[in-house]
Parts: structure tokens; sequence; C-alpha cells
């Protein structure tokens, strides 16, 4: 039996590129039209972000953590399962994210940047935010995958943690470090795999993840 150093990271993957594409095509045609809810949903966020109320800090980690609960089951456990057999170990962390937002919400609330906070690091949040709701989809015909493929906050993983990155590098509290590192984590994990594939968007989650870590450190010392 060959030594356990002479394997390669390929040599975990049971699934290629293709298979791994065609699974995003599957997933999308069969939670359709929840798409066009979750994307709502992600303008929702948005909004409460350029205008925040008193209703925002509880609706906005309420939405993520419902958003989180259900790539859990819906993803990682109905979907992605069926080709990587390391998908149900995943799923328990999406879902313990997502019931944290959902704690949160219920409880002391979401603490999002006041009204007039208008400082760069607000501005570039919302940019990154509005980059994963309306351009993240489109990066699939861009890299040649159908746009039955293509990953939508809400629905897939992705877009997904990078916005929920995008939120949390904003607010206030302790507790937000403690909500990014799932996210984080994730970013970091997709990027290698579809670095092992051989992928082309290798390296547009992790790109994310470390533009959002730089708003986060921007705006705790803009503070």
């Amino acid at each position: 039996m060959s030594e356990w150093w002479t394997y390669e990271l390929s040599d975990f993957l049971l699934f290629s590129h293709r298979v791994y594409v065609r699974l995003f095509e599957l997933h999308n045609a069969a939670v359709w039209p929840a798409h066009v809810a979750t994307l709502l949903l992600g303008a929702g966020i948005l909004y409460a972000l350029l205008r925040p109320g008193r209703l925002a800090v509880r609706l906005v980690p309420l939405g993520l953590g419902a958003l989180w609960i259900w790539i859990a089951w819906a993803f990682f456990g109905q979907r992605y399962a069926t080709i990587n057999w390391a998908a149900p170990n995943v799923a328990p962390f999406f879902a313990l994210e997502g019931v944290a937002l959902v704690a949160l919400g219920s409880g002391p609330g979401l603490s999002l940047p006041g009204s007039k906070d208008r400082s760069p690091s607000i501005f570039a949040a919302l940019i990154v935010l509005a980059l994963c709701l309306f351009a993240y989809p489109l990066l699939a015909p861009a890299l040649g995958r159908p746009l039955a493929a293509a990953e939508v906050f809400g629905v897939a993983p992705d877009p997904t943690a990078a916005a929920t990155l995008a939120v949390l590098a904003v607010c206030r509290g302790r507790v937000r470090w403690l909500l990014m590192i799932v996210p984080l984590i994730w970013s970091a994990l997709t990027g290698l795999t579809l670095w092992t594939m051989g992928a082309s968007e290798a390296l547009i989650a992790p790109v994310f993840a470390l533009a959002v870590c730089a708003i986060a450190v921007a705006h705790r010392n803009a503070a």
C-alpha cells in the first residue's frame, strides 16, 4: 500500500469540475424559484445597511441565519452529499452558523452601523454585498459555465458566505468576529477544492474573504 504522503489533494476528490458544475445545474432546477426570494431578501439586507432601522438589527441576522440553515440541509445534505463524502460533515457547521445568527436576531440583534456612519469601510462593504447579490451569478457565463449553473446568494454557499462576511465586517461588537469564523473557513475550503480541480474560479471566494477581512480591520480602526 502506498504511504499517505504519496497522495495528492486530487486523490481525495471523487468528482471532476464538470460534475461539480452539473451539481449546481441540478440544484438550481430543484429549488427554483427560491432564487427570487433569496435575492429579494438580499436586497432587503442591502437596503438595511443603507438605511438601518430599529427592526433591521433583528431581521438581518434572522434572514441570514435562515439561509445558512437552509443551505446546510438543501445543498450540503441533499445535493452536495451525492458527490462529496465530506459534505455531510460540513452541513452541521453551516447549520451552527445559522442557529447562531437566528439566536442573535431573536435576542439582542446585530449591531449594524448607524445611519450617520458613512465611512469608506461601509461603502466598501456595500459594494462587496452588491457584487455577491447581482454579479456573482454572472460569473458562471463569464467563466464558460452555463447560466443554469450560476451560484446565487441564499442558494449556493459561496456567495452566501461572502455576503454574510460583508455584513459582519461593518458591525460592532466582538460577536461579529466569532460569526466570521465559519464563512472564512468555508471560503478557504471551497477555494482549495476548486484549485485542486484546476477550476478557473478557484480564487474568487478566497479573494472575497480577504477583501472583507481588510474591510473589517479598517472599520475597527476607524471606530
